[in-house]
């Protein structure tokens, strides 16, 4: 791999001048040499072959195009000078674009077309030409995502593929999709499609050294994901993200190569002063009438906890799902990635100390448990995808609760429990706020937890994806009950022995796994529901208390036993866009940053003792408290 050696750079990269300008020394490059190969075991590098089949697989692609857009331009008639020269033109963006991505990984393609070119047609006869290439497998259309695309698999590579039809008669071979005059005269989502292309292109044309910023950029990637920061979507960072800091770090640094980067990585953004915004280039004004951040302009701006600024127009901030709990997560790991590096720069670690995953399942002491269920594979997977976009949601409701102190949720889903339907679970590790010894104390998540379904539910009905027993569960368990729940492989069950049980007073399970919680029901008409019941604390404090059943409100005129609730009614439901199955990025913009509030007390560490034995019953849901049909927990 070829490394960079910086040389001074006389262009000025960045808003404000270089921290530094000192050049790399021979420790530095042996040090990015060994940063190189603790990175190969995890398949960050591509090999050669796969690289060139890619490139292969993209002009195939590029050939397709610029065919299609022939037979288009002679069913409209257009002279046959103009159908020789219209061009057209397949870009990529992305992970691929800032060349970064890994093995397997798909491809972020932005087709071009001029101006007689629609994008109905690009829905249909495009479409169609597509379904007759025999390379061309698991091919979808998402036209009505926030940003229309065609997803498939050619040749056994994944790719992406966004439309922008340009106000230009013919696509020139050398098009520079920065040039913010482009923008002139489209619609909103061809804006929207160029804007990942224009993002990537201006990132590399603000770093002073594209492959020292390559290997960085590499690096940080994978250490986010071991440490289970990145997720745009869950409210951590997401690749574009990711991108920028680092950019933003070179342009600091310009003379420095990877190894020192990371280390700088960490140590700026461990000690960046939120919510004071990354930018790597002053805001232009290009007089287009576009939204931009703006938080002298635009109120919820001011909101924003981690902003992270696009370089190209339309300036967006990329990181508006970020919360108070994620980002104190992320600060917290910027804190100790820096305290790592710092004993790798003086050689008493070697970098495969950075990519040690921590357990997140020894982290905290109280964690809920979310499970997405639905009776077939096809509808389990639009229902999953509709559940993770709003676990944002419930992050914030439980930040706003005035006794939790961070709600942590893990980007990684698993497997539910193998039964008749198909199900998938997240954890959220929850931290509460320490209490007075003598004082006891019962939390009501009830609202928190019943807010965010309500939400759910109302946007499946309205996107009229809502099937019959598409269901949302949660339950709290507590960390020692964790392995009854989640694979062997996360968290592995430590067996005991029997004298072992008999001294401890633990029940001898009759099974692996909890019985799963009740579900929370379909939508209900509006009706008054019946005053709650008493529920009692769970009879074994070593089982995950099930959770109570959240179905349809019981008619008044009926007595019922304990409270039911169920998601929001399904009469006067607010129109609503229509939710297609949708990735992260498909998600990135549509949907108003949560604002919870700030919180004053923070406690990162485990909890103490006295903070959860709680007579140990966080009765779930319903069992929380008397009458919430979700978490109501005694802490003490």
């Amino acid at each position: 791999l070829f490394v960079s050696l910086g040389r001074e750079t006389p262009k000025h990269y960045g808003i404000t001048s270089p921290i530094s300008l000192v050049q790399a020394k021979e420790a530095d490059l042996v040090l990015t040499h060994r940063l190189t190969e603790a990175l190969k075991p995890y398949g960050v590098f591509e090999e050669e072959l796969e690289l060139q089949r890619r490139i292969h697989v993209l002009g195939k692609l590029n050939t397709l195009v610029k065919e299609w857009i022939r037979d288009v331009s002679e069913t409209k008639n257009l002279p046959a000078s103009v159908i020789e020269t219209v061009g057209g033109k397949i870009f990529t963006f992305g992970s691929y674009r800032l060349g970064v991505h890994t093995k397997g990984a798909d491809i972020d393609a932005l087709f071009v077309a001029p101006r007689h070119v629609e994008r109905t047609d690009f829905f249909s006869s495009f479409l169609d030409k597509l379904k007759e290439q025999e390379e061309v497998k698991d091919l979808r259309a998402v036209e009505e995502a926030f940003v229309p695309v065609i997803k498939l698999s050619f040749d056994s590579i994944e790719i992406d593929i966004l439309f922008a039809r340009l106000a230009l008669q013919t696509i020139p071979k050398n098009l520079d999709l920065r040039d913010d005059g482009l923008l002139k005269n489209l619609d909103i989502r061809c804006i929207r499609s160029l804007n990942g292309c224009r993002v990537t292109d201006e990132i590399l044309h603000l770093v002073p050294d594209i492959e020292n910023f390559r290997l960085t950029l590499r690096t940080i990637k994978l250490w986010a994901k071991r440490h289970n920061i990145y997720s745009n979507i869950l409210g951590f960072l997401g690749g574009v993200s990711w991108a920028m800091l680092v950019a933003r770090t070179c342009q600091l640094y310009p003379n420095a190569v990877a190894s020192t980067l990371v280390h700088k990585f960490f140590l700026v953004f461990s000690k960046w002063e939120w919510p004071n915004p990354v930018l790597l280039k002053q805001p232009e004004d290009c007089n287009l009438n576009l939204p931009v951040w703006d938080p002298r302009v635009t109120p919820s701006d001011r909101y924003h906890l981690m902003p992270i600024i696009t370089p190209a127009y339309p300036q967006q901030n990329s990181t508006y799902n970020v919360s108070v709990s994620t980002r104190a997560v992320m600060v917290d790991e910027f804190k100790q990635g820096l305290s790592i590096t710092d004993e790798i720069l003086q050689n008493k670690a070697e970098w495969s100390k950075l990519f040690e995953a921590p357990n997140f399942f020894q982290k905290y002491k109280h964690y809920i448990v979310l499970l997405a269920s639905a009776p077939t594979e096809k509808q389990h997977l639009e229902w999953v995808g509709l559940v993770e976009s709003k676990i944002r949601i419930l992050v914030g409701n439980l930040e706003k609760n005035e006794f939790i102190t961070l709600a942590h949720v893990n980007p990684q889903s698993f497997p539910g429990p193998k039964e008749k339907e198909v199900s998938t679970m997240w954890v959220i590790g929850v931290i509460f706020k320490k209490m007075e010894a003598s004082e006891n104390l019962n939390v009501d998540l009830t609202v928190d937890i019943q807010s965010f379904t309500d939400t759910v539910y109302r946007q499946a009905i309205s996107s009229k994806m809502f099937e019959a027993d598409m269901k949302i569960q949660a339950m709290h368990v507590k960390k020692r009950q964790l392995h009854q729940l989640l694979p062997s492989l996360v968290m592995p069950k430590r067996r005991k022995s029997a004298a072992e049980r008999q001294t401890s007073g633990d029940p001898v399970p009759s099974s692996q796994n909890p019985t799963p919680p009740p579900c929370m029901g379909p939508p209900a008409a509006p009706q008054t529901p019946s005053p709650p019941a008493t529920m009692g604390l769970p009879a074994d404090p070593q089982t995950p208390s099930p959770p109570a059943t959240m179905g349809p409100p019981v008619a008044p005129q009926t007595p019922s036993p304990p409270p039911t609730m169920g998601p929001p009614a399904a009469n006067k439901t607010p129109n609503q866009e229509v939710l297609e199955e949708k990735s992260p990025k498909e998600h990135q913009m549509e949907d108003p940053s949560i604002v919870p509030e700030t919180k004053t007390t923070e406690d990162r560490g485990a909890a103490s003792a006295g903070e959860g034995e709680v007579h140990n019953k966080l009765i779930i849901m319903t069992q929380f408290h008397v009458w919430i049909p979700f978490l109501c927990l005694c802490v003490s």
